[in-house]
């Protein structure tokens, strides 16, 4: 996948913010909460780095060219080190998911100020 491709996608997604951080990585940020991190060398994916379950945390790292991403697998974070290792549409929806997963983890001030509630919840 290029690198245009994911980047247009991921800058797509509600509220997304991306900074140059630790060297060449292009961190993917919702409300200051990283939730996709492109390991860069040069212009070429290296690595992508995100969220996700516990569940997927073991499927995939089960998975040839995915490994526990460094410094973030406590938390359920999973490097892709091969590109091939995932089609690109699913990639693009585990980078969503990654996206979800952290806006739930949102104070729900938050999450309402962003929109990201479709109706207020009626205990709010």
């Amino acid at each position: 996948m290029r690198l245009d491709r994911l980047q247009s996608f991921a800058l797509s997604l509600p509220h997304t913010t991306v900074v140059k951080q630790w060297g060449e990585c292009l961190v993917h940020k919702v409300a200051a909460k990283m939730f996709l991190i492109l390991v860069l060398d040069g212009g070429v994916i290296e690595g992508v780095i995100f969220k996700c379950t516990p569940e997927e945390f073991d499927e995939l790292t089960d998975s040839d060219g995915i490994i526990q991403a460094p410094y973030c697998a406590k938390r359920m974070w999973v490097k892709v080190l091969d590109l091939a290792a995932l089609p690109e549409a699913e990639l693009k929806t585990r980078i969503r998911h990654s996206y979800d997963l952290v806006t739930a983890g949102l104070p729900k001030k938050t999450q309402r100020e962003l929109g990201l509630f479709s109706q207020p919840h009626p205990l709010r």
